[in-house]
C-alpha cells in the first residue's frame, strides 16, 4: 500500500462546489480508497492505495466526485516523496517561506510562457515557476495579491491549485509513514 496526497481545486470557496469532508471521505472510501483523511475544507485528502500510478487514482477521485455531487473537480495526486520535494524546492528565505503559496501544477508550463511571464513584476511580490510548482510570497498577503493561482493559470495555460506554507506542513505530517 502506498500514501498519497490528492489535492483538490476549488471546493467549498465562497459557497461554490461544496463538498462536505465527512460525506467526502465515506466516498472515496467506498470507491476503494484506504484510511481516507481529510484536511480542513478545501479539498486535501489523504489515503492509502495497492494503485500505484497517481494520475489513475486522480482520475477515479474526481469522477466519483463528479458523480456522486455532479460537477468536476480538476484533482491532483502526489506521493508524499514528490509533495516533500516540492516543498523542499521553495527558493525562499525561511521567514518569507513560511509566508509563502504554492501553487500545485497540474503540468509542466511551456518554456515560452514561463519566460514571458517571468518578465512580469508587481511590487510586494516575488515568484518563481517550475515544472511542478509556482512559489509565491506576497508581503501584502495572498488575499491582496496580484499574482495568484488564477493568474497563474490563466498566463501558462494550465491547472493549479494553491497551499499555504502550514498546509503544507500539515499535509507532509499526515502523509508521513
Amino acid at each position: 500500500m502506498n500514501t498519497y496526497v490528492a489535492l483538490l481545486r476549488g471546493i467549498n470557496v465562497s459557497g461554490q462546489k461544496k463538498v462536505p469532508m465527512a460525506e467526502l471521505r465515506e466516498l472515496l472510501s467506498k470507491a476503494g480508497l484506504k484510511d481516507v483523511q481529510t484536511y480542513i475544507q478545501s479539498g486535501n485528502v489523504v489515503f492509502r492505495s495497492s494503485e500505484n500510478e497517481a494520475e489513475k487514482l486522480a482520475l477515479r477521485i474526481q469522477n466519483t466526485i463528479e458523480k456522486h455531487f455532479g460537477f468536476e473537480v480538476p484533482t491532483l495526486v502526489k506521493s508524499p516523496k514528490e509533495l516533500q520535494q516540492i516543498f523542499d524546492a521553495c527558493p525562499f528565505p525561511e521567514d518569507e517561506k513560511t509566508e509563502s503559496y504554492f501553487m500545485l501544477l497540474f503540468a509542466s508550463p511551456s518554456k515560452a510562457l514561463v519566460d514571458e511571464v517571468s518578465k512580469i513584476s508587481y511590487s510586494n511580490e516575488t515568484f518563481v515557476i517550475t515544472d511542478d510548482c509556482v512559489y509565491l510570497y506576497s508581503s501584502v498577503g495572498y488575499g491582496n495579491a496580484k499574482c495568484n493561482n488564477n493568474f497563474f493559470e490563466r498566463k501558462l495555460k494550465i491547472t493549479a491549485t494553491a497551499r499555504n506554507y502550514k498546509t503544507m506542513v500539515k499535509l507532509l505530517s499526515l502523509s508521513a509513514d
